[in-house]
């Protein structure tokens, strides 16, 4: 998705009109669940069963796959060795990727999913998720906030709908961008080491974080996960993909050399990523058209919490950076970073844990579907406030 080398660094037309394809692959998603809904159920149900639930869907996962490998191969892991002289950006980015915005992604998504919206969502309203993966229920036991019902013969977890939602809210917040935030940074004319510092050390620091914060605010949330369901989402959609990225990118570099990796092989995978995420899109569409159509502003309620928890980690961000008097090349990603979402690994983790059709997914989904329109408005207020950061830079000269 973001560029490393070739000439043009801005957005291609895929991400330039991201939001477009988001909202055709919901009309197609709900067109196909109507006249052909066996499809979607039918790809899904070809998964890996433990304990007569389904833990991995297959098509999915290869779909998956296919969106993170292409970021994890673009990464130089040998910037992070570079860190060690921006310690004041990369520390800050740091802090407010995983020990302020999980928290209040949380607090924001309670406050409107549970209380503002809470009567428009519909107070009785459920949803049926997966049962996690490492636990084994009986029918009628209750695991958080959800009971197990069969759902056509599968056992299943019967939540409240906004806190399906909220899940996927959670698993949002604690997935800072390593891809996009590339393009953001460039289009910002920020500091492009210190960003893909950023994406490798993020990368790295998902393998660690991820799981224990996803976790600990999943139960908090009402949902105890098994740190097995989460070490397994971990391992299939971020480990196997970054370490399939590493070794490729050094045997290619090594036989091709780095100009035809750059200009060649990066080139052609520039699509992949966005075109394995439309597909996830149409078949995880296709299991909620219906609800979306008997409740259209379902997306509304979904985006407002997300719109305002970017806009607030930004302006910690900026604000912070302002604080410890960082150039504006460094302060405009540090703040972005945090602000945008890496939304392949949401979308990956809650369709594993709790299935393409559940709320869960659907929340992530609308996340890609606000993340290009709303760092493209960050973009021009960092351009616009530049001389914020002028007395800083002089100083630190």
């Amino acid at each position: 998705m973001g560029q490393e080398g070739g000439d043009d660094k801005g957005l291609s037309i895929f991400e330039k009109y991201l939001t477009v394809w988001v909202i055709l692959c919901i009309a197609a998603g709900i067109v196909l669940g109507k006249i052909a809904p066996e499809i979607a159920t039918r790809l899904d149900a070809i998964a890996i069963y433990i304990n007569g639930a389904p833990v991995v869907s297959i098509p999915i996962a290869v779909c998956l796959f296919f969106m993170m490998y292409p970021i994890m191969v673009k990464i130089d892991f040998a910037e992070v060795l570079k860190a060690g002289k921006s310690i004041r950006p990369v520390g800050l980015t740091l802090f407010v990727n995983w020990a302020i915005k999980p928290f209040t992604m949380y607090a924001i998504a309670v406050f409107f999913l549970g209380t503002l919206f809470h009567t428009l969502i519909g107070p009785e309203a459920v949803d049926h998720v997966r049962i996690p993966f490492g636990l084994s229920l009986d029918v009628g036991a209750t695991h958080g906030a959800g009971k197990v019902v069969l759902v056509e013969g599968v056992k299943m977890l019967e939540v409240p709908l906004w806190r399906s939602y909220l899940w996927g809210c959670i698993l949002l917040g604690i997935a800072p961008c390593t891809a996009m935030v590339l393009v953001w940074g460039y289009l910002a004319k920020g500091n492009d080491g210190h960003t893909l510092v950023m994406v490798a050390i993020n990368s790295l620091t998902m393998l660690f974080l991820y799981g224990p914060l996803g976790g600990f605010l999943l139960g908090v949330g009402r949902l105890p996960v098994p740190w097995q369901a989460l070490l397994l989402s971990i391992a299939i959609y971020v480990a196997l993909p970054l370490v399939a990225g590493y070794f490729s990118r050094r045997w290619i570099i090594a036989t091709k050399g780095e100009d035809w990796f750059k200009q060649k092989f990066l080139h052609v995978l520039t699509p992949v990523t966005i075109i394995a995420l439309l597909v996830t899109l149409v078949l995880l569409f296709s299991f909620k058209g219906d609800m979306i159509l008997s409740n259209p502003l379902t997306i509304l309620w979904i985006a407002i919490p997300l719109f305002i928890q970017t806009n607030l980690i930004f302006w910690i961000g900026y604000g912070l950076s302002r604080i410890l008097k960082l150039e504006y090349r460094d302060a405009a990603p540090s703040a972005m970073i945090g602000a945008s979402n890496h939304f392949e690994v949401a979308i990956a983790t809650s369709t594993m844990l709790f299935g393409l059709s559940s709320g869960a997914a659907l929340a992530t989904v609308v996340g890609v579907l606000i993340e290009v329109p709303v760092m493209l408005m960050l973009v021009r207020i960092c351009l616009k406030t530049q001389n914020w950061f002028k007395i800083a830079e002089i100083r630190n000269r």
